[in-house]
């Protein structure tokens, strides 16, 4: 489950092998007491040829912002926070558009207003009749 979930996220992140391995080394918390990872390393645990350690399964979870639950198979991702995605310094794509840190700013920002301006909103109307106030006055 590990190699399928990991091609599947770096993947998903358009990444080659030595891009998501200069990526792991550059980041920020990274413990120096390890070795630098290599893309034939990251291609070796894809291929299931080599094994991760923990450590190294755990910087994979942080970059990807998943668990290393979900990285070994044993939990599903069920939500996504998309205030941390959005604000996180990840690399955003919308529609194979790469998001500027000022787009990512505004539809974090839309997002935020419209899910705080939604308890002003009338509730919908269960019997499924729209109701249509023009403001007449008598």
């Amino acid at each position: 489950m590990f190699p399928e979930r990991l091609r599947a996220l770096r993947r998903g992140q358009k990444m080659t092998l030595a891009e998501l391995a200069t990526a792991l080394n550059d980041q920020p918390d990274a413990d120096i007491t390890t070795r630098q990872n290599t893309a034939a390393q990251i291609g070796n645990w894809e291929r299931n040829l080599r094994t991760p350690s923990y450590l190294e399964v755990r910087k994979l979870a942080e970059y990807f912002n998943v668990t290393t639950d979900y990285l070994s198979g044993r939990a599903d991702q069920e939500e996504y926070d998309l205030g941390r995605i959005f604000l996180s310094g990840k690399p955003l794509t919308f529609n194979a558009e790469k998001l500027s840190s000022e787009d990512r700013y505004e539809l974090f920002q839309l997002m935020n207003g419209y899910l705080h301006g939604r308890q002003q909103r009338p509730a919908p109307d269960t019997t499924g009749q729209e109701e249509l106030d023009l403001h007449f006055d008598d």
